[in-house]
């Protein structure tokens, strides 16, 4: 893993070194910790796939695409207002369709914790990771078909 400063790292280093950071939360019992973190992985997988479809698609430059990132506010924002009209009529929409009641879920939990203070139990962190694993993994296979994430204990190897 990179050991440049968090800014400098690129999206998908960021990725995994939040990925890192919540398989470790995940075995200390951290639950709710470790649902914020996949969540803000899942984000950052946004970030970087519509980051990708605008510069292969226009000349915005990135600060106009990142104002963008900030507007469309949210996991659930990027991927309804951004990454589903970016992919209309596009090979993978039905992807990103299929993908859509896990963001919610993973959204959801999120801003209970974050909104409302609430926990959660292992069993809804498991749960809410494993969708994060496959929104993460789906979408920025899209634009990098070797991406895997790594739990802690192997990105430490």
């Amino acid at each position: 893993m990179s050991k440049s400063a968090y800014e400098d790292r690129d999206d998908l280093e960021k990725i995994q070194s939040q990925w890192t950071k919540l398989t470790g939360l995940h075995t200390r019992t951290e639950w709710s910790a470790a649902v914020v973190r996949a969540a803000t992985a899942a984000e950052l997988a946004a970030n970087f796939a519509i980051r990708k479809e605008f510069k292969a698609r226009s000349k915005f430059d990135s600060d106009f695409v990142d104002g963008l990132l900030v507007w469309a506010n949210g996991l659930s924002g990027k991927v309804d207002r951004l990454l589903l009209p970016l992919h209309e009529g596009k090979e993978h929409h039905a992807t990103l369709k299929e993908l859509k009641p896990v963001t919610e879920e993973i959204n959801k939990k999120r801003n209970s914790i974050v909104h409302q203070g609430q926990f959660c139990s292992e069993s809804e962190a498991t749960r809410i990771i494993q969708h994060a694993r496959k929104f993460i993994e789906t979408l920025t296979k899209l634009y990098k078909k070797d991406f895997i994430l790594k739990d802690k204990k192997e990105s430490e190897d």
